[in-house]
């Protein structure tokens, strides 16, 4: 009998120290220019963010090359200006404070032609010049603005993480096969005959597969939430942010 996937802070979404524990105290941690964990903690937060950047500033007009060094200098310019430091939740939410501070940069850089000009020769991401593009490409819609294209990509990669964290729940728990049958069930109902032909694989009846997919959707829908919550305060502001990521999805 398959086990239930073992759970980590994602399940702590009733207890207020849900929206302590998030991206904020990262943000301030990457904003210590002194501190030994300042670069870790910002390659941290490009995991999420460096994509839908990448995305708006291609989306701008850009090259491939000048938007991989545009990149790199806009989050080389946050550590080089301690300009994190002074962020918080008071501030708002953090991808608006970061496309902002983009649109300000690119203003500054639009005279700058040498990547060293950028980012001082140095690379603070690592990035993968021929994954950028690929990913970037998967999201054509040539009518998305580049901002609601940075918000298309942005949710992207937060049910992208989401999923990642549910994989190594159930990888844990032992059940990665379960998942591997599960997850083609996340995002749409299963036609006739199907539980039944995966739960052989299984060995779980066709009711057990019906259950076993309402919990995987379930802790989908919090992973996903949990994923928001490092960046807002408050539940009322998760349910906004819930709601703006599936109107970006679907925009």
């Amino acid at each position: 009998m398959h086990q239930k996937p073992a759970k980590d802070e994602a399940a702590t979404a009733s207890s207020p120290h849900w929206f302590r524990t998030t991206h904020w105290s990262l943000v301030a941690l990457a904003g210590e220019a002194d501190s030994p964990q300042a670069t870790a903690a910002l390659e941290k937060l490009c995991q999420t963010y460096w994509l839908p950047l990448y995305s708006y500033i291609r989306r701008q007009g850009y090259g491939p090359h000048d938007a991989q060094d545009l990149a790199q200098g806009f989050f080389a310019r946050l550590l080089r200006m301690k300009s994190l430091a002074s962020v918080g939740p008071q501030k708002g939410k953090f991808r608006t404070f970061l496309l902002a501070g983009l649109n300000h940069f690119l203003s500054d850089e639009r005279d700058h032609a040498r990547a060293e000009k950028r980012g001082g020769g140095k690379n603070l991401i690592s990035l993968d010049a021929t994954s950028a593009e690929e990913r970037y490409l998967e999201v054509p819609a040539p009518e998305l603005t580049p901002e609601k294209l940075f918000d298309r990509r942005w949710a992207l990669t937060v049910m992208e993480q989401a999923l990642g964290r549910l994989r190594k729940e159930y990888g844990t728990a032992g059940n990665a096969a379960l998942f591997e049958q599960l997850r083609g069930f996340l995002s749409r109902e299963a036609g006739p005959g199907e539980y039944e032909s995966s739960g052989q694989k299984l060995g779980i009846s066709p009711g057990g597969m019906a259950v076993a997919v309402h919990r995987l959707r379930r802790r989908y829908r919090e992973c996903v939430r949990f994923e928001l919550s490092q960046t807002v305060t408050s539940r009322e502001d998760l349910e906004l942010e819930m709601k703006y990521l599936f109107e970006a999805l679907t925009a």
